[in-house]
């Protein structure tokens, strides 16, 4: 990392979770589908991870049913304050997470008003540490009346998901600067609608576009619906993105990444438009073109077999950053339970955001996935994303790996060299 590179006044260093990849005991169309699909996939782990470097070390996790069903999760609902500590401990001051529907909302239009009362603690708690909350409105589960109404399949639906979005920022909207509207619905749609690998788990071309352009109509109209409440929310929308390079010059290939750049990224952003105030960046993923075949890097794998590129955020962020608004690294991380790989992808990571800067990106954070680990979704918990290490063999006692330490003081340093990025001087540039 540059010795001599100085943030920008004001960056925010985070980490980043999703309320039932760590709450525990919610009642959602995530939990419904876990118990109906947790036989099946311990049955399916061997024939599906059996070919990971890491099988040995998550066989008996990933052949076990019980591993596929949330349960309490890492227990953050009841244990959030002692999680807290960690983020200060890492001298973090941003905290990226998702407020659950279902608690909110459990019966359609039946307001729980301890849940709402919980969520306003859980932020002020936040505030009075000095953490900036980075609140994400939808991480992929609702309530169990909403799905039996058909869900995101349905345009009229929206009006459910926006409804609640304006309730909770009436209620909890003065303590919240930065939003995020919904996270990933590439993802959502490509793993839940095409690949059968997330709830609901079906396989449907209709399903699968109506349910992404419904997904990006219910941004829009909760974009509108934020700014007319309040112009200083700072609303955003969030992304999976993949660097994608060509491995020669020939025109097939220089054909074939622009096509896959449009197809995944420019048409979606075209039909965002400026209802966003910053691009949220998830980065985790790096593919390479020869002619029209879509290839992976030859690198080493992580934990879930996934490449390990970190370095390539930056041809991410620069990319994105050419459209003109800010930026946010709102995901990024590695499989690693034993913490051989996040160092380096710490290190890497950090490196192509002083890069991306230096080109005149308006960077304006960074959070890392994740902050403990987590029910990862379709996988379970045997994946370890976790800056902090949960022990689930001995009542999930939180260790802070060497990672999180390390990342810590890179965040320390990092903050102390803070600049305005336009002065040079330690004013606080506006807003």
């Amino acid at each position: 990392m540059g010795k001599d590179f100085r943030w920008p006044k004001g960056f925010l260093w985070g980490a980043a979770t999703a309320s039932h990849q760590v709450e525990g005991n919610n009642v959602n169309n995530w939990t419904e589908w876990e118990l109906q699909t947790a036989k099946e996939k311990a049955k399916a782990a061997k024939r599906r991870y059996s070919s990971l470097a890491s099988w040995p070390e998550i066989k008996d996790l990933a052949t076990t049913p019980d591993n596929y069903v949330s349960g309490i999760a890492a227990d953050h609902f009841r244990r959030y304050k002692e999680d807290f500590d960690y983020i200060e401990k890492m001298n973090l001051n941003a905290f990226r997470f998702s407020i659950e529907w279902s608690r909110i909302e459990p019966d359609e239009g039946a307001w729980d008003i301890a849940a709402l009362e919980y969520y306003r603690s859980y932020i002020k708690e936040l505030r009075a540490r000095g953490i900036e909350p980075v609140v994400t409105l939808f991480h992929w589960t609702t309530p169990l009346w909403f799905a039996r109404k058909g869900g995101f399949e349905k345009a009229g639906n929206i009006q459910y998901f926006v409804r609640y979005c304006e309730r909770l920022l009436k209620e909890l909207g003065g303590d919240i600067h930065y939003i995020c509207t919904i996270n990933e619905p590439d993802t959502v749609v490509l793993l839940g609608y095409g690949l059968r690998e997330h709830a609901p788990g079906v396989s449907s071309l209709v399903k699968m576009l109506a349910v992404y352009i419904n997904l990006l109509k219910a941004h829009r109209q909760v974009y509108k619906m934020a700014k007319k409440l309040n112009k200083k929310f700072n609303v955003g929308f969030v992304k999976s993105y993949t660097a994608i390079r060509p491995l020669d010059g020939r025109f097939m290939t220089k054909l074939a990444v622009w096509l896959d750049y449009l197809i995944r990224d420019d048409i979606v952003l075209w039909f965002i438009g400026k209802q966003t105030d910053y691009y949220g960046v998830n980065y985790y993923f790096s593919d390479e073109y020869s002619g029209w075949n879509r290839l992976q890097p030859d690198v080493q794998r992580s934990d879930l077999g996934w490449t390990m590129v970190p370095e390539r955020l930056e041809d991410v962020l620069i990319r994105i950053g050419k459209r003109g608004k800010p930026v946010m690294v709102t995901e990024t991380g590695v499989a690693d339970q034993y913490d051989r790989y996040r160092k380096e992808w710490i290190t890497k990571t950090v490196i192509a955001m002083q890069h991306a800067i230096e080109a005149g990106v308006n960077l304006k954070g960074y959070f890392h996935w994740t902050l403990t680990d987590n029910f990862e979704w379709a996988f379970g918990r045997w994946p370890a994303f976790g800056l902090v290490k949960i022990d689930y063999e001995h009542g999930r006692k939180r260790i802070l790996r060497p990672s999180g330490a390390y990342y810590g003081a890179v965040v320390n340093k990092a903050r102390a060299s803070e600049v305005s990025r336009h002065h040079g001087t330690k004013e606080t540039p506006k807003n």
